[in-house]
């Protein structure tokens, strides 16, 4: 099976059994790989679609293969004894939906603060039908300056796929459409979920 190789600035997790693992699964699972990972310490990593819990298994997955150490957002319900364990070990950031802060600012001041970041977001930020993403991921890479790579999980020829990185000109209307090109024809894990 392809791996796309980490070049030496990408965050790495250097741990082979969890690679085995993954790569195992993807490998039984009739999953590959398709494009590079780009040799970049920072960017905002966005996946999509996200209609199943099935699509968090295969992103473990896919991040065990590749060797990538990445942080994410979930909701706080995740995180509780013992899942929640496992959750911090693979870079879960417990929210609590309910409170409100500026996560954006959080998420900018953390990529500023950091030499090294992978920050993994879901743009529809729920497994329903969504007709608008949120924009979050967007203002956090404009904020930060670093790169966005759109990643999709193509359930029709069982492919994770990588975009080419994007920078962004802090024009979401004009952004945010070309991003989402990268996406159309890209099969759900329930199609009837995912609307671009």
């Amino acid at each position: 099976m392809y791996v796309p190789p980490l070049g030496p600035r990408v965050p790495r997790r250097d741990n082979a059994f969890a690679a085995a693992i993954g790569r195992g699964w993807m490998s039984a699972n009739g999953w590959k790989f398709e494009g590079d990972v780009p040799d970049e310490p920072k960017f905002v990593l966005i996946v999509a679609p996200h209609t199943s819990n099935w699509d968090f298994f295969v992103g473990v997955a896919a991040l065990f293969a590749l060797g990538f150490r990445v942080s994410f957002l979930g909701k706080h319900t995740l995180f509780v004894w013992p899942l929640g364990i496992f959750m911090r070990w693979l870079g879960g950031i417990a929210v609590q939906r309910a409170e409100r802060r500026d996560r954006v600012a959080e998420s900018v001041a953390a990529f500023k603060s950091n030499d090294k970041l992978i920050l993994a977001i879901a743009p529809e930020g729920t497994r329903k039908l969504v007709t608008k993403w949120k924009s979050g991921f967007y203002y956090v890479a404009d904020g930060a300056g670093v790169p966005i790579l759109p990643v999709a999980f193509d359930y029709g020829s069982k492919t994770v796929r990588f975009g080419v990185p994007f920078r962004t000109t802090g024009n979401i209307d004009v952004d945010l459409p070309e991003l989402k090109k990268f996406f159309v024809g890209v099969v759900a894990r329930h199609p009837e979920n995912f609307q671009l």
